[in-house]
């Protein structure tokens, strides 16, 4: 038996140097802590660390570790710590669902016990720090405090004497309207007053820590990146957050936020696929540290020109589609339900009212309704939250509940509103980009086609499986996701996944459907003889890099595992595609006077490479491409109102964005970007 000492009481850790699952103080890489009860059985307990077993896993040689002990081991031995007989983790399987019951219901305290005088089961440890425990509740409250600012800062309503940058310079970023613009950039703090004067306001921006906790080491966390050294982004930003992921579960992580690190590993100065293969790496935590853009620091009141708006509400409200209203719910008493079922929809990010229950106190308040978009609560930013992450907010809130939400206009309240462009442009349809849209691929990119003839006997398989289609939601060409062994292409050799199909046997599938491509490779693969055009792209990194690390690392992101039916290739793969297969779309976007449109781009001429397209780099929240909600960071934009922007540089491409006034179309193209 294995006499466990108590720990140390967590008085004084402070929330950055908490550990959010067990709330110990310990280095992210180290194993969690606990304070057990009772004595533990040895059998239970790691031979490394000499503490019970956590996720453990088992040796072929009959063993057992905890998963991050042995893993470190490995990094610098080959053979078991027991009895030093050959080992790899790879041979390593976890325990059984009976030794992990076991070790998940040991009794352990809570690190706040002198605070909430509560043990439960170690599997429960971290519910309870979450949604019960009063301590740490009060900790991740003050942090929230002095990290973020309040919903209503971002909203306008401090004084005109209130500082972001005095009170935390280290995580404000602020434009200098004096020193030149980054380059590339469409200043997003530009404004034009009514008297033509510029006027500029600070963009404000914080680094913060987000640990994202995984079921699984393995687990897909649900983020699209883009960016990159070896592309024009040269960030690492977030494109997008995929529904119901961890990173969607967690609802601290938004579009536009730049990667700094993950896991005290940077990634401000690296190749996109080397991001990649930082972030997917197996960990039961990964802690990311993120550059967010929190929206412009108020201005003072006397270059406020929009009287028309509601007090607290700030003029961008006049392109979004409703109203932002605050409401502020009283409870008797910290346990007393509202009385409202949220919901989130398959067709927009957030979290929505669904219903508002009969005699509930949300429904007799009767300022809130159905199908109201949540945008915060208590201050806590939820336009790309989850109903679940909301309700872990109204449960840990006192008897205060304030809520901002965005009520759609009725047909009769928006017809003003929208004939000034308050409703969003449905969106148009995707089409071809036009001759005129032309130009080569990203400076360190290419692309180059291959054609395989075989003959074949006719009820043999070419052995591909394809995604994507003229129908799929990026309008992607058909591209191969996996070669199978038992087909004929096989064994030529020279088809990979990743490959765009350009025909067969003649047969053009460029412009056709998921569906049409699946029934045309049918057909044609009945024939004897098969000929397959396809086109692959080329970075510059794998033409020229003979470090056998990196090119063993790139082959592992860019070739599916065979149980890997969602593979898809890397953000970059895309950029080398020629522009004749680009489909492009126009959006519209629509602003006041003096309001900025809210992206910055990078692209346009550069001395090292060249000619470079023009890729939107941030999108700034509480703006009108913020609102609109299609621009995506990594879309690259083909055209400015129908002028292409092939040839132009900064100096004409950023003019010409800020002299458009109230409306402006921008043609783009979009890569989804790649997942981990």
């Amino acid at each position: 038996m294995t006499e466990q000492k108590g720990l140390a009481p967590a008085a004084g850790l402070t929330w950055a140097r908490m550990c959010k699952e067990c709330g110990q103080g310990h280095e992210g890489q180290d194993s969690h802590l606990y304070d057990y009860q009772e004595e533990v059985d040895d059998e239970l307990v790691c031979h490394i660390c000499l503490q019970p077993l956590l996720q453990p896993m088992d040796t072929p040689c009959g063993h057992t570790y905890c998963l991050q002990c042995l893993s470190s081991f490995l990094r610098d031995q080959d053979f078991c710590p027991v009895d030093r007989q050959r080992l790899q983790l790879q041979q390593c399987r976890p325990s059984s669902l009976l030794v992990r019951n076991l070790l998940d219901k040991l009794t352990v305290l809570c690190p706040f016990y002198s605070e909430c005088q509560q043990s439960m089961q170690r599997c429960e440890l971290q519910p309870h720090l979450h949604n019960r425990c009063p301590a740490f509740r009060r900790l991740r409250e003050e942090a929230e405090r002095r990290k973020r600012p309040c919903w209503n800062e971002l909203k306008g309503s401090k004084t005109e004497g209130e500082s972001d940058t005095k009170s935390n310079p280290a995580l404000t970023r602020t434009v200098n309207p004096c020193g030149p613009p980054e380059p590339g950039l469409v200043n997003p703090a530009f404004e034009e007053g009514e008297d033509e004067v510029p006027l500029r306001s600070s963009l404000v921006a914080e680094a913060n820590v987000v640990e994202l906790f995984r079921d699984e080491p393995e687990e897909d966390l649900g983020l699209r990146i883009v960016g990159g050294k070896d592309t024009p982004l040269g960030n690492i930003v977030i494109q997008e957050i995929v529904r119901d992921s961890v990173a969607a579960r967690d609802a601290k992580l938004a579009p536009g936020d730049h990667i700094l690190e993950a896991n005290d590993v940077s990634l401000t100065s690296v190749l996109h696929g080397h991001a990649i293969a930082v972030l997917r790496r197996p960990c039961s935590v990964l802690r990311i540290t993120v550059m967010q853009e929190k929206g412009f620091k108020p201005r003072p009141e006397h270059h406020t020109h929009s009287s028309a708006s509601p007090p607290g509400h700030p003029a961008h409200n006049l392109h979004i589609s409703g109203t932002v209203i605050q409401v502020t719910l009283v409870k008797r008493d910290r346990s007393e339900p509202l009385g409202i079922k949220l919901i989130r929809k398959s067709e927009e990010p957030g979290v929505f009212i669904l219903d508002l229950l009969a005699g509930g106190l949300a429904s007799k308040d009767g300022k809130l309704r159905n199908n109201d978009k949540v945008l915060a609560i208590n201050g806590h930013d939820l336009r790309h939250g989850t109903p679940e992450s909301a309700a872990q907010i109204i449960q840990a809130s006192e008897v205060r509940v304030n809520f901002v939400v965005m009520r759609q206009l009725d047909t009769e309240e928006g017809g003003d509103m929208q004939s000034r462009g308050a409703r969003r442009v449905p969106d148009t349809q995707y089409f071809r980009r036009h001759s005129t849209f032309m130009k080569d691929p990203p400076g360190g990119f290419s692309s180059q086609e291959k054609t395989v003839s075989l003959k074949k006997e006719p009820r043999q398989s070419l052995g591909i499986t394809i995604a994507g289609g003229r129908d799929c939601r990026s309008r992607l060409p058909v591209y191969i996701t996996s070669v199978q062994p038992v087909g004929c292409l096989h064994r030529d050799g020279t088809i990979k996944p990743g490959d765009v199909l350009l025909s067969i046997n003649g047969v053009d599938l460029t412009h056709l459907t998921y569906n049409e491509a699946v029934s045309s490779l049918k057909t044609q693969a009945a024939h004897s003889a098969v000929t397959l055009r396809v086109i692959r792209t080329i970075t510059e990194e794998e033409e020229e890099d003979g470090d056998a690390a990196n090119k063993e690392e790139m082959d592992t992101l860019e070739n599916p595992r065979e149980d890997d039916i969602n593979w898809s290739p890397l953000w970059t793969r895309w950029l080398g595609l020629p522009s004749h297969m680009h489909w492009c779309r126009d959006i519209v976007l629509l602003k006041t006077n003096n309001e900025s449109w809210g992206f910055s781009i990078v692209g346009g001429y550069e001395e090292s490479r060249g000619q470079q397209p023009f890729f939107i780099k941030t999108i700034v929240p509480g703006t009108p491409a913020h609102f609109d909600g299609r621009l995506k960071c990594g879309d690259e934009i083909v055209a400015v109102n129908g002028a292409t922007t092939v040839g132009m540089n900064n100096s004409s491409l950023i003019p010409m964005l800020k002299l458009q006034k109230n409306k402006v179309t921008l043609t783009v193209v979009s890569w989804p970007g790649s997942l981990v």
